[in-house]
C-alpha cells in the first residue's frame, strides 16, 4: 500500500548558488544598495536583505 509520498532521486535546487550569493552581498556591502544589486543581478531586494542578515547571524554565531 504505501503512504502514496513520491520522491525524487535528485532534485532540483530552486535557489541561487552560493557563489551568487556571495557576490550579491560583496556588491551590497561595497556601498550599493539591495534594490541596485538586486535589479542588476535579477533577483528580489529581499533576498540581499535576507542573505546579509543570514550571513550576519552565522558570523555572530562563531564569535561565541
Amino acid at each position: 500500500m504505501g503512504c502514496g509520498k513520491i520522491y525524487t532521486p535528485k532534485p532540483n535546487y530552486k535557489g541561487y548558488s552560493e557563489e551568487i550569493r556571495q557576490q550579491a552581498m560583496k556588491i551590497h556591502f561595497a556601498g550599493a544598495s539591495g534594490r541596485k544589486v538586486g535589479q542588476v543581478m535579477g533577483f528580489s531586494k529581499a533576498n540581499v536583505y535576507n542573505w546579509c542578515k543570514q550571513a550576519k547571524k552565522n558570523a555572530d554565531n562563531v564569535d561565541k
